[in-house]
């Protein structure tokens, strides 16, 4: 897991539990390896994944270690190795794969770069034109209709879920078409269609990301088929190194 307060361990509590409850699906035991996002950004930081058969970037907020987020996600995609990203691991994998599959160098997320031209994360107030008085955040549970065939779709076996949300930031639509042509798939709207909340790299393993906070419905006895499918999926991978 790959996060900005591994230090506290604790403040991943409801993400470690729902990691177990994946194992418990499967009957195996995870083993959860912290590394610090800002270690990541150190020129040799890529050591610290070596071995990893999964890797989980998490929620968070502010620019200290979204560098090394963005790095994990790179890493992730690139070395084929299962990749679950989680509101801010959601947002930094778009990031990383518009400036680094895309060419897109400059992209960024304005919570950490305000004047970045290339928006490709951006505030919910400029998505929905309202100013920043109130209703600046997502908050609660949300509908998610889902993309027949996908990965996540299989996963939940359903067509439209419902996920508990906290983010102030969006998926911005206005790069939708250049990040789908290069092969990101959107597997997952709102009912309006308005908020991307799930995307797929459909020739990877495993790599899947989303805008809400899904560990906050898993249970011990029930695993959340994301957690559930991540754990094997990374499970896989161990067997095949």
């Amino acid at each position: 897991m790959v996060g900005k307060y591994v230090g506290l361990e604790d403040s991943y509590k409801s993400l470690n539990e729902a990691l177990y409850h994946g194992g418990f699906a499967h009957r195996l035991r995870v083993k959860i390896h912290w590394v610090e996002a800002e270690a990541l950004e150190a020129p040799d930081g890529d050591h610290l994944l070596d071995g990893a058969d999964g890797i989980l970037v998490p929620g968070g907020f502010g620019d200290r270690g979204t560098r090394g987020m963005m790095r994990a996600a790179q890493v992730a995609r690139e070395r084929r190795i299962p990749y679950f990203g989680i509101c801010y691991g959601f947002q930094w994998a778009v990031v990383e794969f518009a400036r680094n599959v895309c060419g897109l160098d400059d992209a960024d997320s304005t919570e950490v770069s305000p004047e970045t031209p290339t928006k490709v994360i951006y505030k919910l107030r400029d998505l929905l034109g309202i100013d920043d008085l109130g209703g600046t955040m997502r908050l609660g549970s949300y509908a998610c209709r889902l993309k027949p065939g996908s990965l996540s779709h299989r996963l939940y076996g359903a067509d439209v879920i419902h996920e508990r949300h906290r983010h102030r930031y969006e998926f911005n639509p206005l790069y939708e078409q250049v990040l789908t042509d290069a092969g990101l798939d959107i597997v997952g709207r709102s009912l309006d269609g308005k908020f991307v909340e799930m995307v797929e790299l459909p020739d990877h393993p495993w790599h899947v990301a989303v805008q809400f906070h899904p560990e906050f419905k898993s249970k011990p006895l029930k695993a959340h088929p994301l957690f559930a499918g991540f754990v094997e999926a990374s499970t896989s991978t161990s067997l095949r190194a």
